[in-house]
């Protein structure tokens, strides 16, 4: 058998699986969160552990000390979503939909890069627009990738739609301020974490799909 492309596929999945980096910094940020305030995985954001000032934010109490590591994992995220995206392009991109998708992934990782060189409370706008694209275009291109990945599993395939549907879902109640008792933070994971958590799973399947095949040569 003769195997193609392979290289490709293996360094854009293994990038997309580095993406696990960003919830092991989170937690170890949150740990170093100072201890009068606390942080809490439902009233504050995500970008709260990046805030690089103590006091109140929002109308939150922030404090996050170790906060350099959140935006350096912001920044290595986003690149690591656009060159996972360059490399599968080379092997998936069939079709105009697949390049598509996978531009809508690689701008969302633009928008990461964004919101880790520009915390919340520095320029705001940028931050704001950064954040933007991966929970708009990243949410969207999961749906698009869904439902062009004709070769793969159906289950994953609907895995795919389904997470840019609740991130798309969770995006309207989240500007909405509608929190639904989850908080502004739970929410917002809700919008943020389906594409970060399909990249890992989707990077997973392709490394275990190419060592399955390699072994049958």
């Amino acid at each position: 058998m003769k195997i193609t492309h392979t290289n490709n596929r293996r360094l854009g999945a293994i990038l997309w699986l580095l993406s696990i980096q960003y919830y092991v910094m989170q937690l170890v940020v949150a740990t170093f969160w100072a201890k009068d305030s606390g942080y809490s995985w439902t009233k504050n954001t995500i970008s709260d552990l990046a805030n690089t000032h103590c006091g109140r934010y929002g109308g939150r109490l922030v404090c996050s000390p170790q906060h350099t590591i959140m935006n350096f994992s912001f920044i290595i995220l986003g690149i690591t979503m656009v060159g996972g995206s360059y490399f599968l392009r080379k092997e998936l991109a069939a079709s105009q939909a697949y390049r598509l998708g996978l531009a809508f992934t690689a701008i969302a990782g633009v928008g990461t890069i964004l919101v880790g060189l520009f915390p919340e409370n520095t320029i705001s706008t940028l931050h704001i627009i950064g954040a933007a694209l991966p929970f708009t275009v990243g949410n969207l291109g999961m749906v698009v990738l869904g439902t062009c990945l004709r070769q793969q599993p159906i289950l994953l395939r609907g895995y795919s739609i389904l997470s840019g549907i609740v991130g798309l879902t969770a995006l309207v109640l989240f500007i909405t301020n509608t929190y639904l008792g989850i908080g502004i933070g739970g929410m917002e994971r809700f919008v943020g974490y389906p594409l970060t958590i399909w990249m890992i799973v989707f990077g997973s399947y392709l490394l275990l799909i190419d060592r399955f095949v390699t072994t049958q040569v």
